[in-house]
């Protein structure tokens, strides 16, 4: 009780920190997990399974996306309730988290075994790459419903007031899995399904870590009888409120989905190995903005539930300024350096004579990602669904996927088009996400000061 209690007192500075510093170690190194991965299958399988790697990528994260509708719902409700002081609700939604995942991951998984070449060829698998993406999708299906729930402790874990622990989590799980992946990939001869299957395992080993902190007798949100039958009421609002990051997560899955086949139609199987380690370097900086958003989630969140309005603009504007200096690096490494970052990934000078110009195009509004994403989460951590699912579509439905499939009209080398989609619609999104910002602050400050 005294350590959810500081989210209401603490120094906000100090406070986001401390949480979200943990969020930012974990997330750099999941990415960095992701690049390791890219790089050992790059080497050791080609660069064909490094582009099924990209073509399976979209669909992985959709089986991720129903994590998330659980988990950073229930994560944003649990603060809420915690500040309200209803801890009995705050324990009913560890234990509806737990259910609701295993329910939502095991339909995920029969439905994705049961289609599995038919969404991967949608996805812009083509003959030459479907058989990587078939091996190493069958592995991350079969270990669905481990990934839903360790996301999902996840996150409960944060908003519970134990962000060191998640940290270890995320780390225990990142360190297992580099570990596994040479001896899968090259000892064992695995190839992609050895890097899926090393995936799995490091993240059982997380929830087995996890579980030992929610079954402890002094915590205050904890496993216990009378928390696990499914609440209407809680969740419903948990996954009203998860249902932005989830949107978000779809769409970008399809966007992702649209500009693959549309790389494979005007540039080959090459352009989308381009697209994946442009993605590959743009992720590992999303991720420490994702981080900063899970630090910001509960401090908001209580706030908002305690009536501390202060407290919680306060919050908002840091991770906003710490957002956009971690975009900054992305925007110098990719304007300055894209030749060195892909070599990282690849020896193929085809390949990397091929990402040079897209990496810049893409880099050159990276600057103002961060802002958008924050604002978005600053609705999901104060239980406005519908403002948070609309920031969540702007830039991936209403703008990117429109300019993805007319620009390359509009360009007389049409896999141009593809990639100035990207920054055109990253610019628009920012530009929305001011103007909601700006007609939702009175009423938010209203509610807390009412």
């Amino acid at each position: 009780m005294t350590r959810t209690a500081e989210f209401g007192t603490a120094p906000v500075h100090k406070l986001l920190w401390k949480y979200a510093l943990p969020a930012i170690i974990a997330m750099t190194a999941m990415s960095l997990y992701n690049i390791v991965d890219s790089i050992y299958i790059g080497h050791g399988c080609g660069a064909l399974a490094l582009s099924a790697l990209t073509v399976a990528k979209p669909f992985m994260d959709i089986c991720a996306a129903f994590g998330s509708l659980v988990g950073v719902g229930a994560s944003s409700l649990l603060a809420i309730y915690l500040g309200e002081k209803d801890y009995e609700k705050a324990n009913r939604v560890l234990g509806n988290v737990i259910v609701l995942n295993i329910i939502l991951s095991a339909i995920v998984m029969a439905v994705g075994l049961i289609w599995l070449d038919p969404i991967l060829m949608a996805f812009g698998a083509s003959e030459d790459t479907i058989l990587y993406a078939h091996e190493y999708m069958e592995i991350i299906l079969y270990g669905n419903i481990l990934t839903h729930i360790y996301f999902g402790l996840n996150a409960m874990l944060r908003s519970a007031g134990h962000p060191r622990f998640s940290m270890i989590a995320t780390l225990f799980a990142v360190i297992i899995n580099i570990i596994l992946d040479p001896i899968f990939i090259f000892a064992l001869n695995m190839g992609v399904r050895g890097a899926a299957l090393a995936t799995v395992l490091s993240q059982a080993f997380a929830v087995v870590w996890q579980v030992t902190k929610f079954t402890d007798r002094s915590e205050l949100v904890r496993f216990h009888r009378g928390i696990w039958q499914l609440n209407k009421h809680i969740t419903g609002r948990a996954l009203a409120i998860g249902m932005s990051p989830f949107l978000y997560n779809i769409a970008h899955c399809f966007v992702v989905i649209i500009i693959n086949n549309q790389l494979k139609n005007f540039g080959g199987d090459m352009a989308i190995a381009s697209y994946g380690v442009i993605n590959r370097l743009t992720f590992i900086f999303a991720m420490m903005v994702m981080g900063l958003n899970q630090g910001m989630q509960p401090i908001t969140g209580y706030n908002y539930g305690a009536r501390h309005m202060d407290r919680l603009l306060q919050s908002f504007y840091l991770t906003c300024a710490y957002a956009t200096c971690i975009m900054g690096i992305v925007f110098i490494l990719g304007e300055c350096f894209p030749e060195i970052v892909t070599k990282m990934f690849t020896h193929d000078i085809d390949l990397i004579n091929q990402t040079i110009r897209p990496m810049r195009i893409i880099c050159s509004t990276m600057l103002i990602i961060g802002f958008q994403m924050v604002t978005g989460n600053l609705f999901t951590s104060v239980g406005k669904a519908g403002k948070s699912i609309f920031l969540s579509l702007t830039r991936q439905v209403i703008y990117l996927i429109p300019l993805a499939l007319w620009l390359p009209l509009a360009f007389t080398n049409p896999i141009d088009g593809i990639w100035w989609a990207i920054p055109i619609s990253d610019t628009l999104s920012a530009i929305t996400a001011v103007i909601v910002l700006l007609a939702s602050r009175k009423k938010i400050q209203r509610e807390c000061e009412g």
